[in-house]
């Protein structure tokens, strides 16, 4: 006995049946953007961040190969957080040594390195393999307006 589903053929439209372009190693434009981040919430920027980072904007976007764009953050020692996230927060890290372990409330790091707060956030939304370090390597954040970057000609775009 067989089923209706075996009986019917395959219909093709033409040559271009499931066409699905993939991106190539080498073969991807990346773009330099500027992002001020100047009043914006931390975790929103760091989201829309690392989705230009890891190209997902672009309809060529493609998981084994990084296809995104160069981000240089602005001013993230104006970035904000709400609520009492800055003086309950801790940020973690060990030297590896015995006693090395070092806890630091967000307002104390945001105050000495605003930049790791950043990078940190970035970090944590992206891939956790070396496309991810990759990825992350693109990104450029400065606790300032200044930056070196102009010479690659950066698009300020706004971001949320």
């Amino acid at each position: 006995m067989t089923t209706a589903l075996a009986t019917k053929p395959i219909r093709r439209i033409g040559n271009s049946a499931c066409k699905t372009t993939l991106a190539k190693v080498g073969h991807v434009d990346a773009r330099w953007l500027v992002v001020d981040a100047d009043g914006k919430s931390l975790g929103r920027l760091a989201s829309a961040v690392a989705m230009r980072l890891m190209g997902k904007h672009k309809p060529t976007y493609t998981t084994s190969v990084d296809t995104g764009d160069f981000v240089v953050v602005l001013n993230t020692a104006k970035v904000k957080v709400s609520g009492r996230k800055a003086e309950q927060r801790e940020h973690e890290y060990y030297t590896y040594y015995p006693g090395g372990r070092h806890v630091k409330t967000h307002k104390d790091l945001m105050e000495r390195h605003p930049n790791k707060i950043f990078e940190l956030a970035v970090r944590r939304m992206l891939p956790k393999t070396k496309l991810g370090e990759q990825m992350l390597r693109k990104l450029k954040c400065y606790k300032d307006a200044d930056h070196p970057h102009a010479a690659q000609r950066p698009e300020k775009v706004e971001l949320p």
